[in-house]
């Protein structure tokens, strides 16, 4: 029997996580995301490197579009098998395919319509990647599993999925194949969340496997030293209150958009900012935020007492859901103070880019950004501290206080991740780091081997590896 294990993506890159194990002609896939880099954007468009029919399953970690967002190209290009997903992570990733797939129809109308006003015809016609159909299409493939259970695939490979700590729902996978009374423990531990975070449980551990893939979007650094999230946003809110100025927060609708909820609740209620309106103005968000009102049984003790206690963040009288267009609109004529949470987290689109356009010239607003954000994104420049900036087409001077929030990252650092890999009570065989640019991979992977003795190897995109 033969083992394969081939890096189809997030291979000496951040993003479109996709791994395919093959066990006998029987063949898997870990996750089958998007890539977001520009200079991999590419890839999105090329065929897959194996044919979609080929694959018997996919066993999906978390909703992220880096994730799953290639699911309907697969689904499109022939694959038929089941797609194993916890019940949140197949929610929300229904939700984020949806928007992933407008925002595909949107910008090649909007290419589509800008050549024929150049009067340009391509050698191939502007179409998107996938449609709002082809996603939909995905949809009854989903199996619903729950943490800690598992599922088998033609008695060669078991999958059972355990908690990753990362966002709702995120899992990490333990497949185990066998054939002819030989058997290998892999183990993805698709994105590993930080210990005490709120809201979700932290990350299980696990005491063996013979080989790991690990992420490592934080493999050469550790976060730095976390402030007070509460006295920081207290500060800024309070100042912002007293200059009955509006506060604009870029936000991400996964996870991050619901962590800000639970710190403004928990603020309110411990009376250190004034009882101010919240608008979550992030349609995407609002529905994200439905699921983990849904899902109460993922959450942690704190977040358990709190519901307990009737005091969800989800549900507080100052929280206010802001749906439609017009509505958002609406929200210029009101006068601070108040809070709009609204994506993009990087501020690259979405309704966020309206309410800056619309408060960043005035002295009154505080813009406080809570993730990281990109080189070259408008997040980035307004952070970076440039006076004038370009949004939806027109130039802006920045007289708006801005501010930064650290300590909201999901991903666990060197540190932690070096933490999560000392459960394990025997050497693995090989661990490979994915899921990261490729010198902090390749950091990453030293640092894993001088502090463990484990061996680590950062594969290439499109390797196969045989598993022994």
């Amino acid at each position: 029997m033969k083992i394969k294990l081939k890096f189809l993506g997030a291979a000496q890159n951040v993003t479109g996580s996709c791994h395919m194990l093959e066990v006998d002609g029987t063949r898997t896939l870990v996750d089958c995301g998007m890539y977001q880099e520009r200079h991999f954007a590419s890839r999105n468009w090329e065929p897959f490197p194996v044919p979609p029919k080929s694959i018997d399953a996919v066993f999906l970690t978390h909703a992220h579009l880096d994730h799953c967002g290639l699911l309907p190209k697969l689904v499109k290009e022939g694959f038929s098998g089941k797609i194993y997903a916890t019940t949140p992570t197949a929610k929300i990733a229904k939700i984020i395919l949806l928007d992933s797939a407008k925002l595909q129809e949107e910008d090649a109308a909007f290419k589509r319509k800008r050549h024929e006003k150049q009067g340009r015809k391509g050698p191939h016609p502007v179409v998107p990647l996938y449609t709002t159909e082809d996603a939909e299409a995905v949809f009854p493939l989903f199996s619903p599993i729950e943490y800690k259970n598992c599922t088998g695939i033609d008695s060669t490979i078991e999958a059972c999925f355990f908690n990753a700590g990362h966002v709702l729902g995120s899992s990490i996978i333990r497949l185990t194949a066998s054939a002819n009374g030989f058997q290998r423990i892999i183990l993805f531990s698709g994105d590993i969340g930080r210990p005490n975070r709120p809201i979700v449980s932290d990350p299980d551990s696990f005491q063996q496997a013979d080989y790991l893939l690990i992420e490592s979007t934080y493999g050469d650094r550790t976060h730095q030293p976390t402030e007070d999230i509460k006295d920081k946003l207290a500060a800024l809110i309070n100042e912002a209150y007293d200059k009955r100025g509006k506060i604009l927060i870029p936000s991400f609708a996964l996870e991050r958009a619901q962590e800000l909820l639970y710190y403004l609740n928990a603020l309110i209620l411990e009376k250190r900012i004034p009882p101010i309106k919240v608008f979550l103005d992030s349609p995407m968000a609002s529905k994200i935020t439905e699921v983990f009102k849904q899902h109460p049984e993922m959450f942690d003790s704190e977040m358990t007492k709190l519901l307990k206690n009737n005091k969800s963040p989800f549900e507080f009288e100052q929280l206010n859901f802001v749906q439609s267009t017009d509505e958002s609109k609406a929200l210029n004529e009101l006068k601070g103070p108040y809070i709009i949470i609204a994506g993009s987290g990087m501020c690259t689109g979405g309704r966020i880019k309206h309410h800056l356009a619309n408060n960043i010239n005035n002295p009154s607003t505080t813009v406080i950004f809570v993730g990281y954000q990109a080189a070259g994104t408008l997040g980035r420049r307004i952070l970076d501290g440039e006076s004038q900036v370009r949004i939806l087409g027109t130039k802006h001077e920045v007289k708006a206080k801005i501010a930064r929030v650290q300590g909201f990252s999901a991903h666990a650092d060197r540190e932690e991740m070096l933490v999560w890999l000392k459960n394990l009570q025997n050497p693995p065989r090989k661990i490979f780091i994915v899921h990261g640019e490729k010198d902090s991979a390749s950091t990453f992977a030293e640092f894993i081997t001088q502090s463990t003795g484990f061996p680590a190897e950062v594969p290439e995109y499109e390797q196969e590896i045989i598993l022994e």
